[in-house]
């Protein structure tokens, strides 16, 4: 008996050491460009939710000049399945939607959040996007059919500006209504916000940062919008497909501008002169290729990485020349893999954080390693 309950002790501590070696691998599985950086995934980022919160679609992640992580979720898309303790009667011991806003640090605590409907703003149907810009102010926006508006809050979320209502889209050329907005940046030397007028207008449309003010705003090649329908996946539409689904300024004055469903990211000085464009698996059909994208943390911001929901990678493209170098992630559950990978953004250091939406639900955090 003492020999076969050493065997078994044994045995245990075999499967014990090998299933925490393929843990270990699973974690340092590198991948990214052979002559570029290189990423690996931490699954043990973030550290689990208090409260018994749960997070439904993940529709934007940034970071801010302190360091920290900014996500902001659907509580909306949470199944009854997953919110089984808020049923009545209740269904199951957990759980219950986290609120809109969360906010970690760099180890993946989570130091507060906030967000949802209040006096004073239309909070929206649908969550989708968040910025925090370089004074600490956080906007977010919302992609439902309704949801024309952005919102700007403090770090706390205390309300402070709306730009748009909700209701009806007045188009892509009227000035003081959005249309259904993706994704927003600052320009903060000239105080202007960047709008990537998004899942119904077909622009990028800048604002005053502060009072809300309408700047001036263009379509594809830095013309003017037109909202007729086109048909998607052409690399050379004369105009935005929909939805045109990010805005990202770099450090040399260059305005990146996603536009998802033709497969290709446009460049524009900050005026709307188009520069040139990029494009990215020009095959790619479904919902395109250039969900999100976000330039390197070096000073000369040599390379983007490209969120690409359709075929769940983040694609490493030299920012100078526009080749593709390598990648990382492909389809899957697991970590390191992705499922709607939606919006992305880097931290001073070089760590990539990634947010999923439909069912995807999580967010990641991928080190750079080289």
């Amino acid at each position: 008996m003492f020999k076969s309950a050493l065997q078994l002790v044994l045995a245990l501590f075999l499967f014990l050491l090998t299933a925490a070696s393929a843990l270990a691998q699973r974690a340092e599985r590198v991948e990214g460009a052979p002559d570029g950086p290189r990423y690996a995934v931490d699954p043990y980022w973030p550290k689990p939710l208090p409260n018994n919160w749960i997070l439904g679609q993940v529709a934007g992640i940034a970071t801010d000049p302190a360091g920290q992580i900014w996500i902001i979720h659907r509580p909306g898309t949470i199944t009854d399945d997953e919110r089984g303790a808020t049923l009545t009667p209740r269904r199951s011991k957990c759980c219950s939607a986290a609120p809109p806003v969360l906010v970690f640090d760099r180890e993946g605590n989570l130091l507060r959040s906030w967000g949802g409907p209040g006096s004073g703003y239309d909070w929206p149907k649908n969550e989708h996007g968040i910025y925090v810009d370089p004074t600490g102010r956080v906007w977010v926006g919302g992609n439902g059919t309704t949801d024309h508006m952005l919102l700007k809050f403090t770090a706390d979320g205390k309300f402070l500006l709306q730009i748009g209502t909700p209701g009806m889209s007045l188009g892509s050329n009227a000035h003081d209504q959005l249309g259904r907005p993706a994704h927003m940046e600052m320009d903060a030397a000239a105080n202007e916000l960047y709008v990537a007028d998004g899942y119904q207008n077909r622009r990028v449309i800048v604002f005053d940062a502060t009072t809300g003010a309408y700047k001036r705003h263009w379509g594809a090649y830095g013309h003017q919008p037109d909202d007729s329908k086109i048909p998607d996946y052409n690399p050379e539409s004369p105009q935005f497909g929909n939805p045109v689904h990010c805005v990202r300024l770099t450090r040399d004055n260059l305005l990146y501008v996603c536009d998802r469903m033709n497969n290709r990211i446009q460049v524009f000085r900050k005026n709307g002169e188009f520069v040139r464009q990029i494009v990215l698996e020009p095959a790619t059909r479904g919902s395109g290729s250039t969900w999100d994208m976000i330039p390197s943390e070096d000073p000369g911001q040599r390379y983007l990485l490209v969120a690409d929901g359709t075929n769940n990678e983040v694609h490493i493209v030299q920012r100078e020349t526009g080749e593709r170098l390598g990648s990382f992630g492909r389809p899957g559950r697991q970590a390191g893999d992705f499922h709607w990978v939606h919006n992305i953004a880097v931290d001073r250091e070089g760590s990539v954080y990634t947010a999923e939406v439909d069912t995807g639900k999580r967010v990641q955090r991928f080190r750079r390693v080289d």
